[in-house]
Parts: C-alpha cells; sequence; structure tokens
C-alpha cells in the first residue's frame, strides 16, 4: 500500500463529525444541513439542480449542521 492509499484508508476509518450551529428553538426544531439549506435556496431562485449537486450537498452536510436543540 503506498502512502497516498494509506492516507485515503485513514480518513475513510475517521468519520468526523459536522460542526453544530444551534440556533434558536423558535427558528427550528430540527436538524438541517448547509448543502440542504444552498438547495432548497437555489431552488427557490430556479436554478436547476445538475449532477454534482446532490453530492455537494452531502458533502456540506457532512460539514456544517444547524440545530435547534442540545445534543
Amino acid at each position: 500500500m503506498n502512502e497516498e492509499e494509506t492516507r485515503y484508508e485513514s480518513t475513510k476509518k475517521s468519520k468526523r463529525q459536522p460542526y453544530r450551529v444551534r440556533l434558536p428553538g423558535f427558528i427550528t426544531d430540527k436538524e438541517v444541513g448547509l448543502g440542504d439549506i444552498i438547495k432548497h435556496t437555489t431552488s427557490y431562485v430556479g436554478i436547476a439542480p445538475c449532477g454534482g449537486c446532490a453530492h455537494r450537498a452531502a458533502r456540506l452536510n457532512n460539514w456544517l449542521v444547524f440545530s435547534g436543540k442540545h445534543p
């Protein structure tokens, strides 16, 4: 196994938790990812989703989550 494969395997094993931003309860009670917010916003303004949009949304959801409750 070369160095690049080793680095990939180590990042694949250590699944990092997304950053959580707590919002007041009157704004939201459920968890919403940043990717979902961007997806809904672009759909609302009329931008058609492409093939990479789902991948981008999943990556952003894994990076940042807005929540209304304490975990």
